[in-house]
């Protein structure tokens, strides 16, 4: 089903934030160390939170509504799905997952060849400092895939040409003890329905069906799609079944010790309930979605 010899890898996920500094108050709130404030070159910005599997979070904020407008009416698809994620969901949310890959180029054919591009590929360069002070230029090349019946949430590919610093021990380093992302939930009616255009972005041919819909395993996460009775089961989330399309929900983390986290959510005030040996804290602004805690099994 796919041209390569092993899954994509999950890379980041994008979470829509109010605005950059609120996201940077709550994560630090909930134990993580944010890196600092990056600007793309296309008006939107970011805050990243790195962990030590490779992944990271992606708080994505709006630093000039001229420049992200312009950009995606000249056919910038993250701009364009940014803002139109921002007009039907509003400010906060989960709207992308992104997979690395070594070939984008490929990936973009890919999509297209299967009705699933959503897009122009994207090629930009944007600084990133380091804790020492050092900076270095991180440059990308993304390829995009959607799914017309799934506006709100869209996949892409992200081929780094050149990476971002390799050593970033000290981003990776989280006082409530996440070591990584095991798994990102997404929700719909029907979710065998989108089981092929996540597998599709994934370059993952298998699709295991599960009593609540279907996983597709990147090769280093898990990709959940949901019915509403799932998330209430596992995240306890309540979305309505009239709800149609497929939308990002929650993220799940491994942590070293589950009583750590506690620990530093209760000492900084954080609500969170405990369900099935994972912690649970639900959205709150800057946050930009749910986020579970669990040791790995």
């Amino acid at each position: 089903m796919n041209e390569h010899a092993k899954p994509h890898p999950l890379d980041h996920v994008v979470l829509p934030v109010v605005n950059i500094d609120l996201a940077r108050e709550r994560l630090g709130k909930l134990g993580f160390t944010v890196a600092a404030d990056a600007r793309h070159p296309f008006g939107t910005e970011n805050a990243c939170v790195f962990f030590a599997d490779k992944t990271y979070l992606e708080p994505l904020g709006v630093a000039s509504v001229e420049e992200s407008e312009a950009s995606a009416r000249k056919g910038n698809v993250f701009t364009a799905r940014n803002q139109a994620f921002r007009f039907r969901c509003g400010e906060e949310g989960l709207s992308a997952i992104v997979f690395a890959t070594e070939n984008s180029a490929l990936d973009h054919r890919k999509f297209a060849t299967r009705g699933s591009s959503a897009g122009e590929m994207l090629e930009f360069s944007r600084p990133m400092k380091m804790p020492d002070g050092s900076e270095s230029i991180g440059s990308f090349k993304l390829a995009f895939a959607g799914d017309l019946r799934a506006p709100d949430l869209f996949l892409f590919t992200c081929q780094r040409i050149n990476p971002l610093p390799a050593d970033r021990g000290a981003l990776e380093k989280h006082a409530n003890g996440v070591t990584g992302i095991a798994e990102v939930a997404l929700s719909a009616p029907e979710p065998a329905a989108f089981g092929a255009f996540v597998s599709l972005a994934a370059a993952q041919s298998a699709v295991e069906k599960t009593g609540f819909g279907v996983n597709i395993a990147a090769s280093n996460a898990r990709i959940s799609l949901m019915t509403p009775e799932g998330l209430e089961a596992y995240f306890e989330i309540a979305v309505s079944s009239a709800e149609r399309g497929l939308r990002g929900r929650a993220i799940l983390f491994n942590v070293a010790d589950l009583a750590v986290t506690e620990a530093h959510l209760a000492a900084n005030g954080v609500t969170y309930t405990r369900k099935n040996n994972r912690i649970l804290v639900k959205p709150a602004p800057g946050q930009g979605t749910l986020f579970a805690f669990e040791e790995p099994r």
